[in-house]
C-alpha cells in the first residue's frame, strides 16, 4: 500500500469514528486535516478518490465553525483539481470563508460565477470582479447586479472582458458618476467609436459622456460608425494550453457534481467555450485529452466527426460544437456544411461501430480516415 494509500485509509477511518457525540474540536480538526492532506496528492488522486474526498468534506463543512471552513477554502483556492462540490459549497458560505475561492480558484465555473453574483453578497461580487480573468457573461452579471464598489473593480480591472450589453449600461451608470468615466476612460481595449455606432441606449446625455471619455469622438456622427464594440477578438482559432488547463479542470469539477450532460454542452457552444466544449468531450467518449487535441491539431473532421455521432449529439449541437472549437484553423462556411453533411449521412449505429474499433486498437496513431470517409 502506497503512502497516500495508507493517508487516505487513515483519514476515512478517522471519520468513520467520529459520531453525533464527537466534540466540534475533533471534527474541525478533521476537516482541516483532511483538507490539508488531499492538497497534498491532489495530482495524484483519480476521480473515485476525489469523489470521496468531496463527499466527506461536504459533510463535515456542515458540522464544523468558520475559522475551519475558512482554513480549509485557503487550502483549496490554488488547486487545479479540487472537488467541485465542496469547492462550490464554500463559495457560497460567508465572505470570510469564500473569499479565496472567489479570487483564485479555477475550478469554479463562468455558471458557478455567474450565480454567486447573483445570489450572494456585494463583498462577494467584489472579489469576483478582481479575478486574475473575467469573462464577458460574469461581468455582465456584475454589472447588472453589483453596486458600486463591484462595478468600480470590474472596470478597473484590465483583465475582464466588458461586451456591449455591459458596456451600455456602465455609460449609462457614467453619466452621474464621474468615477466611472474616469475608469472607463483608462480602458484602451474599448473602441467607443464602434460603441456609439451599435449602442441600444438613445440619448444626448449618453452621447455627450461618450465624447466626454474619450473626446476624439464626434457625438454628430458616431451613430453612424458600424464596427465591433471592442477590440478583443473573441471564439477565434487556436488551441491555448493555459485556457485547456483551466477549462479541463472545471470540467471535471463539474463532472464531479453530476452536472456534465447535454445542457453543459448546449451552454459551452451556445457561448462559444470552444475549451470546454473539447474538455467535456474527452470525459463524455472516455478518450485520454491528448488524443482530442490531436484531432483539433490536425484539424481532423473526420474523427471527431464519427465521435460526437456515436455520442448521439444531435445536428444542431453538433454544428455548434464543431464551429466553436479551438482547432487550428478557424472553420469555413464550406467546411462547416460539409462536416453536417457528413454528420447526417452516417447513422449512429455505424458509428458507433467504427469508433469502438479505434478505442479497441487503442486509437492508435493513425486513424482509418478514408475508411470512415467512405462509411460517412
Amino acid at each position: 500500500m502506497t503512502e497516500m494509500d495508507e493517508g487516505t485509509t487513515r483519514a476515512f477511518s478517522t471519520f468513520r469514528v467520529l459520531n453525533g457525540d464527537s466534540n466540534i474540536v475533533e471534527r474541525d480538526q478533521l476537516f482541516r486535516n483532511m483538507a490539508q492532506l488531499y492538497s497534498y496528492v491532489s495530482d495524484r488522486c483519480d476521480d473515485e478518490q476525489v469523489a470521496q474526498y468531496d463527499e466527506v468534506l461536504c459533510q463535515l463543512a456542515e458540522l464544523v465553525e468558520t475559522e475551519a471552513r475558512a482554513h480549509v477554502a485557503k487550502l483549496l483556492a490554488p488547486l487545479d483539481r479540487a472537488p467541485g462540490n465542496v469547492v462550490v459549497k464554500l463559495a457560497n458560505d460567508e465572505f470570510e470563508v469564500a473569499q479565496p475561492l472567489l479570487e483564485f480558484s479555477n475550478v469554479l465555473s463562468d455558471d458557478d460565477l455567474i450565480e454567486i453574483v447573483a445570489n450572494q453578497s456585494e463583498d462577494h461580487r467584489v472579489a469576483i470582479a478582481g479575478r486574475p480573468q473575467v469573462t464577458e457573461r460574469v461581468g455582465d452579471a456584475i454589472v447588472e447586479h453589483g453596486q458600486t464598489a463591484s462595478v468600480h473593480r470590474l472596470v478597473r480591472n484590465t483583465n475582464a472582458e466588458l461586451g456591449q450589453q455591459a458596456l451600455e449600461r456602465l455609460v449609462e451608470r457614467a453619466t452621474n458618476d464621474a468615477e466611472m468615466a474616469k475608469d472607463l476612460r483608462g480602458r484602451e481595449d474599448i473602441d467607443w467609436k464602434s460603441l456609439g455606432g451599435q449602442i441600444n441606449i438613445v440619448g444626448d446625455k449618453v452621447m455627450e459622456t461618450i465624447a466626454a471619455i474619450d473626446p476624439k469622438i464626434d457625438p454628430v456622427t458616431v451613430g453612424k460608425v458600424s464596427a465591433v464594440v471592442y477590440n478583443r477578438m473573441r471564439n477565434r482559432a487556436g488551441f491555448n494550453s493555459q485556457d485547456w488547463k483551466v477549462a479541463y479542470n472545471q470540467v471535471k469539477a463539474l463532472s464531479d457534481r453530476k452536472q456534465l450532460d447535454e445542457r453543459a454542452l448546449v451552454r459551452f457552444a451556445r457561448f462559444g467555450y470552444g475549451h470546454h466544449t473539447a474538455a467535456a468531450l474527452t470525459m463524455l467518449l472516455r478518450v485520454g485529452p491528448e488524443v482530442f487535441v490531436k484531432w483539433l491539431a490536425m484539424q481532423d473532421y473526420v474523427a471527431i466527426t464519427v465521435a460526437l455521432r456515436a455520442l448521439g449529439i444531435q445536428p444542431d449541437l453538433f454544428e455548434a460544437m464543431i464551429a466553436s472549437m479551438p482547432w487550428r484553423d478557424l472553420p469555413s462556411p464550406g467546411d462547416l456544411q460539409n462536416v453536417r453533411r457528413r454528420f447526417e449521412a452516417l447513422s449512429k449505429d455505424e458509428a458507433v461501430g467504427i469508433f469502438e474499433l479505434w478505442r479497441t486498437h487503442a486509437f492508435r496513431r493513425r486513424l482509418p480516415n478514408e475508411d470512415v470517409a467512405g462509411a460517412a
